[in-house]
């Protein structure tokens, strides 16, 4: 089978960012046979819809869809509107595409792009979803859940403490992890995954809070550390009483309905 493969974003306010983002696009579609940019645009305010036009106009490969649909109020579940979107293309086109790629279109993917880092991974059967580690520390502690912090920690007091915790939790798993073996979890993203398409084909991304997908032991296990029950919470940036990473519950579905392997690599894609 040919390794294509089909890179998925979402932008909205991008527009600084987009055209170092598409030149590692471009870096990291040339170890596949084939690949498909697609993305899904909310809206800006700033030039995100002119320079998506330009590499529109530049690469025959790439797509874009406007929505032009209300927005939510609340970000989470834009997000996961948008990605679902992006995923029911990849689904309907599957035997297309035997990989995807989720990446954020922002300044985190705007480093160089070391693409032989994620082309040594691509036969490798020890993965389905694959994230990959950052400089200078591992950021994106909302996507993740790592047995003891398996739901969000914005909804548990002391989210600001607990969110440095758990990154120098996870930062020095990675750390003293060889740099050959695969961190095992339930939800990782930190800007850029790449999944086995057919491991995937049943899950969906929810932007709203869903302790319930979580068994009452990782709960238990998550509470005792907090030392609290789970609280729902509006912060200045995110309200916790309607939404949670969109990522958790995707990674958790895929897990239950089809037993597939989250993991981090230590190594680093974008540096």
């Amino acid at each position: 089978m040919k390794k294509n493969c089909c890179i998925c974003g979402t932008v909205k306010n991008c527009g600084p960012f987009l055209d170092k983002v598409f030149e590692n696009i471009i870096k990291i579609g040339e170890i596949f046979d084939e690949y498909k940019i697609l993305i899904f645009y909310d809206k800006s305010t700033d030039r995100s819809l002119e320079r998506l036009k330009f590499w529109k106009n530049k690469l025959p490969n790439m797509e874009y869809y406007y929505n032009k649909a209300s927005l939510s109020k609340f970000r989470t579940h834009n997000l996961a509107k948008a990605r679902n979107y992006l995923v029911n293309y990849v689904k309907s086109h599957n035997n297309k595409f035997p990989f995807f790629i989720m990446m954020d279109m922002d300044d985190v993917n705007i480093k160089p792009c070391h693409p032989e880092v994620l082309s040594s991974y691509l036969d490798r059967t020890d993965w389905d979803g694959l994230s990959f580690n950052t400089l200078p520390q591992y950021y994106d502690i909302w996507a993740l859940s790592k047995d003891p912090f398996t739901f969000s920690y914005n909804h548990f007091p002391d989210n600001s403490k607990f969110h440095i915790i758990i990154r120098n939790y996870i930062d020095n798993l990675l750390k003293n992890l060889p740099s050959d073996k695969l961190l095992p979890c339930i939800s990782s993203f930190n800007g850029f995954s790449i999944y086995r398409t057919e491991k995937f084909l049943n899950s969906m991304y929810d932007g709203t809070p869903r302790p319930n997908l979580l068994s009452k032991h990782l709960l238990d296990k998550h509470k005792e550390i907090m030392k609290s029950n789970i609280i729902y919470k509006k912060y200045p940036t995110v309200d916790g009483r309607f939404e949670d990473c969109e990522h958790r519950a995707f990674h958790i579905l895929a897990i239950q309905r089809h037993q597939a392997q989250i993991r981090i690599s230590p190594k680093i894609l974008f540096r």
